[in-house]
């Protein structure tokens, strides 16, 4: 093999390693383009294969493949950057056997210094390979060190991040490590949980009866009755407190679909009660709601 020789004349050099290196550079950045070019492509291929099926929601296979793909083109960006990287290093005159030391002493102090950013890798590594959410997946994510846990939409996975938007608009981007629980409110299915505060003056038994009279009207509509499951249940009385009780109603949706079902559910049982005459209290909650269970 023959020996690497220092640079001697900038312009003999410029038009020899010199323009190899830019050429380098220049074709790092258009395989990274074409990579991210036809990641976007595959994705807006798998969207309309999704819109032509007109699917209400996503499924888990699509979802992981969505993960998957962004997880893909992320290491294949910052592996070109570095096999680059590398080659211009040669282009350069500079032996690679020179930074074994150098990168022995470094990765030690890396070692300690980037333990953060090994742990969001393995991380990253493990919520794909597990599944635990995908893109378009509505979650709960406790960060460690944060009390509030922060709700929203995954928009994107990678091995370090995961980024999520809130139902607010503002984009969170957690570092995967930092991840201390994942509650996912869109795997298989969810439920949406309605407390109606009833006057205690109330009949307890015709107050039941009217909120199943509402559960199959919700699900005889035909708006609900594509989110829904099953026909909303009436659980029974939840509480009981000085001048009202409280009756749970629950009910079983497609992923996702819990707020917009429980939003619907609470018009139509307001409605259905004062058509009974039923006194209704200050306001209906609205209980946690959930994923599977």
């Amino acid at each position: 093999m023959a020996t690497l020789s220092p640079i001697r004349d900038f312009g003999t050099w410029s038009r020899g390693n010199g323009l190899e290196i830019v050429l380098l550079a220049i074709g790092a950045v258009l395989i990274a383009r074409f990579v991210r070019w036809f990641s976007d492509a595959a994705t807006a291929r798998e969207e309309a294969r999704r819109a032509s099926q007109d699917s209400l929601v996503r499924s888990e296979d699509d979802k992981h493949r969505r993960a998957l793909n962004q997880v893909i083109t992320w290491v294949l960006v910052v592996l070109v950057y570095i096999i680059a990287g590398l080659l211009a290093v040669q282009k350069l005159g500079i032996a690679l056997a020179a930074f074994i030391p150098v990168a022995s002493v470094a990765g030690v102090a890396l070692g300690f210094g980037a333990q953060k950013v090994v742990a969001d890798l393995l991380a990253g590594f493990f919520v794909v390979a597990e599944r635990q959410y995908g893109f378009g997946d509505l979650v709960r994510i406790s960060v460690v060190g944060l009390g509030v846990p922060v709700l929203g939409t995954v928009e994107n996975v990678s091995l370090r991040t995961t980024t999520v938007r809130t139902t607010t608009g503002e984009v969170v981007i957690t570092p995967n490590g930092q991840i201390a629980q994942v509650t996912n409110l869109s795997r298989d299915w969810a439920r949406a949980v309605i407390d109606v505060p009833v006057s205690v003056t109330m009949d307890v038994n015709r107050v039941l009866a009217v909120l199943r009279k509402a559960g199959e009207a919700a699900f005889a509509d035909p708006d609900l009755h594509a989110l829904l499951l099953d026909t909303p249940s009436v659980m029974g009385v939840e509480s009981i407190e000085v001048d009202q009780f409280q009756v749970r109603v629950v009910a079983r949706t497609l992923p996702g679909k819990q707020f917009e079902v429980g939003r619907a559910l609470r018009v139509l049982i307001t409605r259905t009660l004062r058509s009974e005459g039923i006194v209704l209290q200050a306001e209906i909650s609205t209980g946690e709601p959930t994923g599977t269970a």
